[in-house]
């Protein structure tokens, strides 16, 4: 009786020792194990052998971050599972939550962890508002920049503006009127064509201040540049002379040609009176002398005299045209600058 007790003991031993060594193999072995032969028909190892198989799974699902798999099983293993199966999925989801920009995520249910997080997230949240501010505070020196460039483009764009016009008329200075029409003169003796200078002064215009005083007569001289201007081409240029004298460029233009140029600003000019503040419309005239330039006789002259001499004929013409009577064009070639 005793050795059959010593045997069966014997016996129990060794089963246990198969089931724990059974179950070595399936927490440390790559693969799961086989069930063993001599447990094939014993439903309970199969039980506990097909546990430890899904707990191999979801253990493995979920340090690869799968945390997909449906944990059916019950029991304080199963329901730790379960919940660290939550967790995870709850802190992936903060995650996504600070990543699409929500920096209030803080975390309470993961241990150390949770605080690291939490830690983390402070520290990124200060990082992006420094940053924003940083971005705020660069955009606001880039916008303050360029509108110090706008307003200094403006003023180059004013004090360039003011340098080249006649403050009261709004056509060109005379300094700035000499070197248009130079650059242009030169152009068509380049190109062999012929060019006209032309000076026009109003008729009796002291006698105008005189009678309605010197701010209609600057609104006069404002009428008078008004009625010439429609009358010009586009390549031509005017400029003031001094006082009431003005001064054109008539480009790619011969004597005949000059000559129409400036008969269409005197007739523009005698055809449309000028309108006083009060209303009253004076009639006002102009005198022009105009003189051509023949680009076969004077283009190898040097330009800066030969300028000079042009606008001292067409004054000369201009006195022509006073002396003629007023409100006429008189016209002179340049046959010669000695």
């Amino acid at each position: 009786m005793k050795m059959d007790l010593f045997v069966d003991c014997d016996m129990q031993i060794s089963t246990v020792h198969k089931v724990l060594h059974h179950v070595e193999k399936l927490l440390d072995a790559p693969t799961p194990p086989e069930v063993p032969s001599a447990f094939i028909k014993n439903e309970d190892f199969i039980r506990l052998h097909e546990k430890m198989i899904s707990l191999r799974d979801i253990m493995t699902s979920f340090a690869s971050g799968d945390l997909s798999p449906q944990i059916t099983m019950s029991g304080v293993v199963a329901g730790s599972c379960k919940a660290l199966q939550a967790n995870l999925r709850h802190m992936t989801w903060k995650v996504q939550q600070v990543e699409n920009g929500d920096y209030s995520q803080r975390m309470d249910f993961m241990g150390d962890f949770s605080s690291s997080f939490n830690s983390m997230v402070v520290q990124l949240a200060n990082t992006i508002d420094a940053l924003q501010q940083k971005e705020a505070s660069l955009q606001e020196e880039a916008r303050q920049r360029n509108e110090a460039m706008r307003q200094l483009e403006q003023s180059e764009a004013k004090f360039k503006y003011m340098a080249q016009h006649d403050p009261l008329t709004g056509v060109f200075n005379r300094r700035f009127f000499f070197f248009s029409a130079m650059e242009q003169m030169e152009r068509c003796f380049a190109m062999r064509r012929n060019c006209c200078y032309c000076l026009l002064d109003v008729d009796h215009f002291k006698k105008f201040n005189d009678t309605y005083g010197h701010v209609e007569g600057d609104w006069a001289l404002k009428h008078i540049v008004e009625q010439a201007q429609k009358s010009l081409r586009r390549a031509d240029i005017m400029g003031r002379y001094g006082g009431e004298e003005f001064i054109f460029f008539f480009s790619d233009a011969d004597m005949e040609q000059g000559r129409a140029a400036a008969e269409r600003i005197r007739v523009a000019v005698e055809s449309a009176p000028c309108q006083l503040q009060d209303g009253r419309k004076i009639p006002v005239t102009v005198s022009m002398g105009v003189a051509g330039l023949l680009a076969k006789k004077v283009a190898d002259q040097n330009s800066n005299i030969l300028q000079q001499h042009a606008i001292k004929i067409a004054d000369a013409a201009l006195y022509q045209a006073k002396g003629n009577g007023r409100n006429t064009v008189h016209v002179a070639e340049i046959v010669s600058i000695t």
